[in-house]
């Protein structure tokens, strides 16, 4: 059901998504030669995969799964309501886990810093103007959704802690650019072949 959503975000916004990511690319590059600033791929990718990603979860929290129903101040309510393992918990409880996971991952690297307390204020923000604006939109407002969306920020708060400790603990070589390169052209080059061979791919043919 996840990912669903997340082929359908793809699926409705790959041009735009094209567009701006050639665009970007060639800001950036210009911006690099013009400045004479070294060109560190894994970081670029990292920062450009977070524009992607922002640009997905505003589609995703804006035009699809349009609800109808009544507006939740009450922590908890919505929450409970859910039988754990059913349809509905997955798409409405972990799904609004998972959807903040990479945005406290993206945040933590942008912020640099192992206090928590940035990260997570960031998250609240972020997650409760996303509400309001759905508010706005004919959707309705739900605090379990900001405390869900908290809960995911979280956990990629502790993602990026749990990579910079194990980081600190191995040789020096893996700390390089050279080495953070490398592994990134290897995960791309999988993620790539995975792709291929989805339903996802199609889209672009």
């Amino acid at each position: 059901m996840i990912e669903k959503t997340m082929q359908n975000a793809f699926r409705e916004n790959w041009p735009m998504l094209l567009i701006f990511t050639v665009s970007v690319i060639t800001i950036r590059i210009m911006y690099l030669i013009v400045h004479k600033e070294k060109f560190i791929f894994y970081r670029e990718l990292f920062l450009l995969t977070a524009l992607l990603y922002s640009m997905l979860l505003f589609y995703v929290v804006t035009f699809q799964d349009v609800n109808y129903g009544t507006n939740n101040v009450i922590p908890f309510k919505e929450i409970l309501r859910y039988e754990v393992g059913s349809k509905m918990f997955i798409k409405n409880i972990l799904g609004n886990i998972i959807l903040f996971v990479p945005f406290g991952l993206f945040v933590s690297y942008i912020m640099k810093t192992r206090k928590m307390w940035p990260i997570l204020f960031i998250t609240v923000v972020t997650s409760g103007i996303i509400e309001y604006t759905q508010l706005k939109i004919g959707r309705t407002f739900d605090i379990d959704d900001i405390l869900l969306n908290l809960i995911g920020g979280l956990i990629g708060y502790l993602i990026y802690l749990v990579f910079n400790v194990v980081e600190s603990h191995l040789p020096k070589f893996f700390s390089t650019a050279l080495f953070k390169n490398m592994l990134t052209i290897v995960l791309l080059g999988l993620t790539v072949i995975i792709y291929t061979k989805s339903d996802l791919w199609g889209i672009l043919r």
